[in-house]
């Protein structure tokens, strides 16, 4: 892995068994960015996406098409950086009503008649595919090429596996003055080295606003529930990031105020390529 800044961060303010407690929820992930001369592209923002022949461009019935978002080809990404229910091959497409063709209509978890404005579609490898042209009420999002690397990803702390590891069985972290005195210099660094919302897949996501798995669980289980709350809890643990992608200037994307946009799936649908299970988390 070729930073570890999560490891160093619990050897340098975590002591005893607390240090393998917070390691042993590190997940690796692959790292997007923007890719220098020679390197190799292994996704692309933006741009004309390459459908298979004859496929329609992605809409949200009733409200226009989706605007391209990103590809990924899965062959090309560091597999050390993935689970292994991800695809080995193929390529991943992400779609999402952006507001260009009506600004007032906007995805929503909670509500299952707008999932259709944020797709996923899975093109499996060898097959024949086409450049499309964006619909003409769209501007397409300028391309930018991204190469890979394998970095290191942590829980947000808020979440059930980080509060227990760090906490032991509590159901709510304390208010700030009440934090472990033992564990208040590891959550100052914490939230100091989380400052950037980077593009990457897989491994732990890096919200906006609080945990996109809670968010995702809460309305999965119709928003009947508290934060702490077992059910709650069990079905934020079902849930894994697929992608994420930040802002990003050169692509001239900005989802809300610099915010992000999280595809997340439960690990059997990512395992049967079921990307239409797919949801999405937009915060910003």
């Amino acid at each position: 892995m070729t930073d570890e800044p999560y490891s160093r961060l619990a050897a340098e303010h975590l002591s005893g068994d607390l240090v393998q407690r917070w390691t042993a929820l590190l997940r690796p992930c692959a790292r997007l960015r923007q890719a220098e001369a020679g390197e190799q592209i292994v996704a692309v923002l933006g741009g004309a996406p390459e459908l298979p022949a004859g496929a329609a461009w992605p809409e949200w019935p009733g409200y226009g098409p989706l605007s391209f978002v990103a590809s990924v080809r899965c062959a090309a990404l560091p597999r050390d950086g993935l689970a292994e229910e991800f695809p080995q091959d193929g390529t991943l497409l992400f779609f999402y009503f952006d507001g260009q063709v009506d600004e007032d209509a906007f995805v929503s978890v909670d509500d299952p008649e707008t999932w259709a404005g944020a797709q996923v579609l899975y093109v499996p490898a060898n097959t024949p595919v086409l450049p499309a042209d964006t619909p003409p009420v769209l501007e397409a999002f300028p391309r930018v090429e991204l190469s890979a690397e394998t970095g290191q990803s942590a829980p947000d702390l808020w979440l059930p596996q980080a509060r227990r590891a760090l906490l032991g069985d509590t159901r709510h972290w304390p208010h700030p003055r009440d934090t472990p005195a033992e564990l208040k210099p590891f959550v100052r660094a914490f939230r100091q080295l989380r400052t950037r919302i980077d593009h990457r897949i897989g491994g732990h996501a890096v919200p906006v606003q609080g945990p996109v798995e809670y968010e995702l669980a809460n309305a999965a289980l119709g928003g009947m529930h508290t934060w702490g709350d077992r059910l709650l809890d069990q079905e934020a643990k079902r849930w894994v990031l697929l992608a994420q992608f930040g802002s990003d200037s050169e692509a001239k994307m900005t989802w809300g105020e610099e915010g992000a946009l999280y595809w997340l799936i439960r690990l059997a649908d990512l395992a049967a390529h079921r990307f239409d299970e797919a949801r999405l988390i937009v915060q910003g």
